[in-house]
């Protein structure tokens, strides 16, 4: 795809401009879209745009940006434009801290993963609905930051292939945690057909930016290539990323757990789910003694 010419047509060349995601890796697919950051200081929602027979998110940063999130997405970025040399030097400050960034993000996704467990816990004593959500998204974070202390971005549609591709290490044998807990065991083509259209539905609810046409593409090819547990991953992860933003408005919200029961394809087993809660929480600490000592 013509970067450049989409970046003119949309009159995006008056800031600082780079390419990131999985089209800057080795391991990105034909149905991954094109990722353009634009470092214009706006706080605007990610927008998705088809340009040709590709889809281009176009996401707004800021040069100053401290939070480890933000920079790790930034790095290795490839620049479209940038005249004053600001992005490069953004860049070459992201790449001396890169391991501090990647650790600092790791310790926050467990935490993060932990707050979970324990609203998990919570629900379950007070019968909430959104309990299986928060153990789901517990698992997720666990996800994330094993990933991370690994080096590797966030990237939902390869996470799950490249955990696996792991060496073998004290951080990394906690892998099995995750896929004993995400359920990826469960998928099939009938299954993701169903979360397929309520991962959709709720994306539409949340985030309201046509994400659903990549996520209708994403399925498309994870099907057509037989990855099932892939597909099941990455529409966990787009659901947990999609509940977190809308986290403390649940109590307002009661009727949305109608669309999670199958966008999540959630445990209704009580003793189950506080058995997984256990496991990620156990998890957690451990890992972050691993980090700690090192």
């Amino acid at each position: 795809m013509d970067i450049e010419k989409f970046v003119a047509e949309n009159g995006l060349s008056d800031s600082p401009i780079g390419l990131g995601g999985c089209r800057i890796s080795d391991f990105h697919f034909d149905s991954c879209g094109y990722d353009v950051v634009v470092f214009d200081g706006k706080l605007e929602p990610k927008k998705i745009i088809k340009f040709g027979d590709e889809f281009v998110i176009i996401h707004h940063a800021s040069l100053s940006e401290t939070l480890s999130t933000k920079l790790l997405q930034y790095d290795k970025l490839q620049i479209i434009h940038d005249e004053s040399w600001d992005l490069q030097m953004l860049l070459s400050k992201i790449n001396e801290k890169r391991s501090l960034l990647f650790t600092d993000f790791a310790k926050n996704c467990l935490i993060e993963s932990m707050f979970c467990c324990q609203k998990t816990k919570e629900a379950i004593q007070t019968s909430d609905v959104f309990a299986p959500c928060w153990q789901k998204c517990a698992s997720y974070y666990l996800a994330d930051a094993i990933s991370s202390l690994n080096h590797q971005r966030t990237s939902p549609s390869h996470m799950l292939d490249l955990l696996r591709k792991l060496k073998k290490s004290l951080i990394n044998e906690h892998i099995s945690v995750v896929t004993q807990t995400v359920g990826i065991e469960r998928a099939t083509p009938i299954l993701l057909e169903r979360m397929l259209k309520s991962t959709i539905g709720f994306s539409d609810l949340v985030e309201k930016n046509n994400h659903s046409l990549i996520i209708q593409q994403k399925y498309d090819f994870f099907l057509k290539n037989s990855m099932l547990s892939d597909c099941y991953f990455y529409f966990g992860y787009l659901n947990k990323e999609n509940f977190i933003k809308i986290k403390n408005t649940l109590n307002r919200r009661q009727d949305l757990i109608h669309i999670l029961k199958i966008a999540f394809d959630i445990e209704a087993d009580s003793n189950l789910l506080l058995q997984q809660a256990e496991l990620v929480q156990k998890s957690c600490n451990q890992i972050l003694e691993t980090v700690s000592r090192a």
